[in-house]
């Protein structure tokens, strides 16, 4: 088993795909890529028993064909010094030695059966829906911050997508903080919904930004795939029930105020420097066209108030919220403007944009308050 390819393309095809790698496998073999040579191509895949990436390259020439397990670190670290060039490796099938030859350098590793690597998982009787790249890139962007690292949690530690004839909703949360981003021109024949995992999402988005191309999502009650290019992307589903977010997200909201988003975000940020670094509360008084942001911290005798223009409308406030999670919220936000609407100091504060430009986009944002005097 044998072939030649170019150096950068084979190295591009592998960093696309070691993002799943594990650096505390389970099972040996997953420290590995899986190559598979049939006819003029090769199949390559990375795993970690949970997500599965493969990607599929045209090489220049083929001698035979079969798998073998190459790995992952040393394969991709010798990649990385070669300028463009051909590269030829050379598989001895009965011992499965690689020798990658590479102009006048010649490079041997131990490689392995590649029958002995786990199954790639197949999805039984998929549905199907289709997205563009750019709109999967923002509802992943916009939502999975807000997604819980509390692995006693999983049903959080994911992203919750909603499909439907009417359009397709992403919610993430992690009980501080909520974001539900909606589209109504991603719509799928039937009902469905499913909890992706973050790593997955995490490891589409860095593929994704690269530019415009459909994706094909298939899925079923265990697994989700993604398609597109020559990559494929297959996740296990988070397992579980997700909590009701409806529920939690206020109906009834009189105090309303919109603000510039930049220098908000920015005000925000600075005075964050002189808060409680255990609690991150900047308090936000709100009254007429001024609000006012305000941090201390008591134990090192840190104070800082800082004024801003705003329109209002609604009786005078004084409420606390986290500035870490209320920095994450602007900063995914784009809009200009963002107006945010609270009812009580002990209830939760929305945030939506003003004036999208994208009318088939909706987001919303929810931050709990942090109590005042906390």
């Amino acid at each position: 088993m044998k072939f030649i390819v170019s150096s950068s393309l084979l190295l591009k095809q592998l960093q696309a795909i070691s993002g799943v790698l594990s650096t505390n496998n389970t099972l040996p073999i997953l420290d590995n890529f899986l190559f598979n040579l049939s006819d003029s191509e090769i199949r390559i895949s990375a795993s970690d028993m949970e997500t599965t990436m493969t990607s599929r390259i045209n090489v220049d020439m083929a001698e035979g064909e079969g798998s073998v397990a190459i790995p992952a670190k040393i394969l991709l670290d010798t990649l990385k010094t070669f300028s463009d060039i051909p590269v030829t490796l050379d598989i001895d099938q009965e011992h499965f030695g690689v020798t990658l030859t590479a102009g006048e350098g010649k490079y041997k590793l131990a490689g392995q059966n590649g029958d002995e690597y786990p199954q790639l998982p197949e999805i039984a009787d998929p549905t199907a829906v289709a997205i563009d790249s750019d709109i999967l890139y923002q509802a992943i962007t916009k939502t999975i911050f807000a997604a819980s690292n509390d692995d006693l949690r999983p049903v959080m530690a994911g992203v919750f997508c909603q499909l439907s004839d009417e359009g397709t909703t992403f919610v993430a949360t992690d009980a501080h903080k909520l974001v539900k981003y909606h589209r109504n021109d991603v719509k799928a024949e039937e009902t469905a919904s499913f909890i992706l995992p973050k790593k997955a999402l995490n490891q589409l988005r860095h593929i994704l930004v690269s530019d415009e191309m459909p994706v094909q999502i298939e899925y079923d009650q265990t697994n989700a795939r993604f398609s597109f290019r020559n990559i494929i992307m297959t996740c296990r589903l988070i397992d579980g029930r997700y909590p009701n977010y409806s529920a939690v997200i206020p109906s009834t909201n009189p105090n309303k105020m919109t603000v510039d988003r930049l220098p908000f975000l920015n005000a925000i940020k600075r005075v964050s420097i002189f808060s409680n670094q255990t609690t991150y509360q900047v308090r936000f008084k709100i009254a007429g066209t001024e609000l006012t942001l305000m941090a201390e911290d008591l134990d090192y005798s840190n104070e800082a108030r800082e004024r801003l223009a705003c329109h209002y409308d609604g009786v005078d406030l004084e409420i606390g919220f986290n500035s870490k999670f209320m920095v994450e919220m602007l900063n995914n936000l784009d809009t200009d403007q963002v107006m945010l609407e609270m009812s009580e100091p002990n209830r939760a504060g929305l945030i939506s944009p003003v004036d999208s430009e994208n009318k088939d986009e909706d987001i919303l944002m929810l931050v709990m308050p942090v109590m005042l005097g906390a």
